[in-house]
């Protein structure tokens, strides 16, 4: 497996990122109807081009399995194809943001478990709960810190 930051220049495999992630969406939140997941994936690009640090999973062949994105010490979105769940991915993705830049906070859907599950495992913690996500959606966000 190969980690590493995705230059400004190479931006143009958002569209291979955009498969990892509705792979991982549909694998993980459970709790959006089909129609939901096709709304929000027309955002992804936008935010992928956007984020700072976009930190990128490639397995031994080259194919694209998960990334990361980090604005400052957040960890803004954290994605892992369904396929290659379970293999610790998320994990070095996820200590790699925390080493390289001191990630220490992030926000995660309450209404998906294994995530929450994940992060706390991880050593992030709960400090504050919201009835809506950013987007004023009816999904309840967790906002955890790492100490």
């Amino acid at each position: 497996m190969n980690i590493y930051e995705v230059e400004d220049s190479a931006r143009q495999i958002v569209a291979e990122l955009l498969k990892v992630w509705e792979s991982s969406v549909k694998a993980t939140h459970l709790f959006l109807s089909e129609s939901e997941i096709e709304n929000i994936k027309q955002y992804v690009p936008q935010a992928l081009h956007a984020i700072p640090h976009l930190i990128v999973a490639e397995d031994d062949s080259g194919r694209f399995v998960a990334f990361a994105g980090v604005d400052g010490r957040k960890l803004e979105m954290l994605f892992v194809s369904a396929a290659d769940r379970g293999k610790g991915i998320g994990k070095y993705l996820l200590q790699y943001a925390v080493d390289t830049y001191s990630v220490n906070e992030l926000a995660v859907n309450e209404q998906n478990p294994l995530a929450v599950g994940f992060y706390t495992h991880m050593g992030f913690t709960v400090y504050k709960r919201t009835e809506t996500d950013e987007q004023g959606g009816h999904y309840p966000l967790l906002y955890m810190k790492r100490k």
